[in-house]
């Protein structure tokens, strides 16, 4: 038995409420947008954020100039550099991330609230991996929210969080994971919540195959399900890989080579590019 299977056995929406009209038009639309945008958009910002790694292996010859170990905070810098000079960034975030966020996320709660695993007529697998969707979401929820509250819109809850420049991406990471209230602290529950998004999002890419019938019989389930796990364990490789890069970097060298970058983009009436977030000073201390 599926794991979507299982997740039909729910508490059924009030009669006539708009859920009932449309369930299976909502589920779809659910099911879709766990994919594209948000799925989708996973791939490509595990991939920036590894980059702190991965830019140190193939990319030491190209920035051989700013010093040994400089390539990783280079890469991580032209990455972010090449987002934030999208045209209408906010727009882009508005209308592809945050609201298509905020509709799976409030639906995936719903549904989470009403459905019910049965664990005597199913198998345990298939119960466990519908549990874990759920656990998985209502972390991801609470993940998410964080994520961008902190790294976006430059809250930092106390001290917890501390924000993120994008003048200075990585040494602003890493002081984001290293010196807040619970210091590296952080980083472990970033892994956690990482890993936890990555189980969801390939969890919810096989069950997909179902809710859209691509998948009806068991070999085709069961092979589906083998390029799930792989982009899930490719997915978990760069998020460790990120967290893992950002948790041993040490914020005032990285400083130093994203000073160097400032210096190489100096305008034409020589006046460095500004630090949208503020004085260094400032992102170093939690709380500020």
């Amino acid at each position: 038995m599926t794991t979507a299977t299982v997740a039909t056995h729910s508490t059924a929406p009030r009669a006539g409420s708009f859920i009932e009209r449309h369930y299976f038009l909502l589920r779809r639309l659910h099911s879709a947008s766990g994919i594209f945008p948000i799925g989708l958009f996973l791939i490509p910002h595990l991939t920036t954020n590894s980059s702190i790694v991965w830019g140190q292996v193939f990319n030491a010859k190209k920035y051989a100039s700013l010093g040994a170990g400089a390539a990783g905070v280079a890469t991580f810098q032209h990455e972010v550099d090449f987002i934030h000079n999208l045209p209408a960034l906010i727009f882009i975030e508005i209308f592809v991330l945050w609201l298509p966020i905020a509709f799976h996320a409030g639906l995936g709660v719903y549904f989470a609230r009403t459905g019910m695993g049965n664990y005597s007529r199913y198998a345990y697998q298939d119960n466990m991996r519908y549990a874990l969707q759920r656990i998985t979401g209502y972390i991801g929820v609470a993940f998410i929210f964080l994520h961008i509250a902190s790294l976006r819109w430059g809250w930092t809850f106390g001290g917890l969080l501390p924000t993120f420049d994008p003048a200075y991406a990585s040494s602003s990471v890493a002081i984001h994971m290293q010196d807040g209230i619970l210091g590296g602290t952080i980083a472990i529950l970033y892994l956690i919540c990482v890993l936890a998004l990555v189980f969801h999002f390939a969890n919810g890419l096989w069950t997909a195959g179902i809710t859209w019938g691509l998948t009806v019989s068991a070999g085709a389930q069961r092979r589906w399900g083998q390029v799930c796990a792989a982009i899930g364990v490719a997915l978990a490789l760069a998020g460790v890989t990120a967290v893992g890069g950002f948790m041993t970097l040490d914020p005032e060298k990285a400083q130093a080579v994203e000073e160097k970058l400032q210096a190489e983009r100096l305008d034409g009436e020589g006046t460095p590019v500004e630090s949208s977030a503020g004085a260094r000073s400032a992102a170093s201390v939690p709380g500020t």
